[in-house]
């Protein structure tokens, strides 16, 4: 039998972590694989409050690293604007971990972490298309992978 704790962000918390360095990071593959409670994501935005979104890559609770199926959780389950996805899951990831000086963002003296993808009608398709591949070019610490 599984047990599953399911926790709800409530006002205290966002209040809390309002004017605090701390980025809330939100975990939409685990919430999914374990059938626990969306968070309330919205309310944290409207709270003034940034959002990072992460997999939570781990076979007990979201046994999938696909950033792309995140993304899609955040805009299909979690109701955010694709815009909102991205930062979520660039810059805003690359700040609740300690880098956002190094990577997140493309800039200058940036490390080179980018894909490039297949013709599509605006940025706002990529989220939205779960189960598409998108990628034409992946780039890596500026070398070409694909």
């Amino acid at each position: 039998m599984v047990c599953v704790q399911k926790f709800i962000t409530g006002d205290d918390e966002i209040e809390a972590l309002k004017n605090s360095e701390t980025m809330p990071t939100l975990l939409p593959g685990a919430a999914f694989f374990l059938g626990m409670i969306d968070p309330p994501v919205r309310k944290m935005i409207n709270a003034g409050l940034p959002v990072a979104l992460a997999s939570d890559f781990n076979p007990g609770s979201s046994p999938s690293g696909n950033m792309k199926f995140i993304m899609s959780l955040g805009t299909i389950k979690l109701r955010m604007l694709p815009e909102e996805v991205i930062n979520a899951t660039t810059i805003n990831g690359a700040y609740a971990m300690g880098i956002s000086d190094t990577h997140g963002s493309i800039a200058i003296g940036k490390v080179a972490n980018v894909f490039i993808t297949k013709e599509i009608p605006t940025y706002e398709y990529i989220p939205y298309a779960y189960t598409s591949n998108l990628i034409d070019t992946l780039i890596l610490n500026g070398r070409i992978i694909k």
